[in-house]
């Protein structure tokens, strides 16, 4: 990382931390794991779906607190725009790609480091919930989704400040990467495309958490690559998304 890009970075870092949606953002996520791990856990004690604490907190991060780390990594380049913002940005920082790395370096551990904590807990509290309820959890299994919700996020989180550099809304980055998540998935399995799924962000993202050769837990069918691969396939999305949002940002703010 060069000078200029450390200086730009340090100024991101200061701005991330002084504003309060990402306070929100981070407590919100945390509580939604949290309250799914408890809701999880209970639960197993009067079903016949046995769990493990590791599957239970892969669902935690893919039904809620994805939508936190979502949320945090948009309003970080949005809420440039929403302000005004961005022309002080830009006036400090004229080099624009160089703007678009020192918000990436500022998210990527910040995310990853989300993403690990909050497995942790969640299989942590999960395990003491169920209480001897459910599937154990093996330390590779632990290992597996901690690192890769750690991965996933902060991938995600990149895809979405590239999406935002594009469009420059919140709602618009919200809307097209929950649609690229989700429901797009769906529709093109149900056009009779199945083998194409596992190569959408969002289901790759949840193969990267889940133990070569066991069934994903959303699509309940095992993935086609080892856990690894679902990060490398996250990062193509995401370094497509950077690139069109920064050359999107050098041709319009120019």
């Amino acid at each position: 990382m060069t000078t200029a890009v450390r200086g730009a970075a340090a100024s991101e870092w200061t701005k991330f931390w002084s504003v309060r949606a990402t306070w929100w953002c981070l407590v919100s996520g945390t509580a939604l794991m949290l309250g799914y791990a408890t809701l999880s856990g209970i639960a197993q004690r009067y079903n016949d779906d046995a769990l493990g604490a590791n599957t239970i907190a892969l669902g935690g991060g893919f039904y809620l607190t994805q939508f936190a780390a979502i949320a945090l990594a948009t309003l970080f380049v949005t809420s440039e725009y929403t302000g005004a913002g961005i022309r002080s940005t830009l006036l400090w920082t004229p080099v624009r790609p160089r703007v678009v790395a020192a918000k990436a370096a500022v998210l990527l551990p910040v995310l990853s480091g989300f993403g690990v904590v909050l497995a942790c807990a969640g299989m942590a509290l999960a395990s003491v919930v169920k209480d001897g309820y459910g599937l154990p959890t093996s330390f590779e299994g632990a290992f597996t989704t901690a690192s890769g919700m750690g991965g996933y996020f902060a991938l995600l989180g990149l895809l979405c400040t590239g999406a935002s550099w594009a469009l420059r809304s919140a709602a618009g980055t919200l809307v097209s990467v929950i649609v690229l998540l989700i429901p797009l998935p769906l529709i093109v399995a149900s056009l009779g495309l199945p083998e194409l799924v596992p190569y959408f962000p969002g289901i790759a993202g949840l193969n990267a958490m889940v133990e070569a050769g066991h069934p994903n837990p959303i699509t309940t069918t095992p993935a086609p690559y080892a856990p690894w691969v679902g990060l490398l396939v996250c990062a193509c999305w995401t370094a497509v998304a950077l690139a069109v949002g920064t050359a999107v940002l050098r041709r319009r703010d120019a």
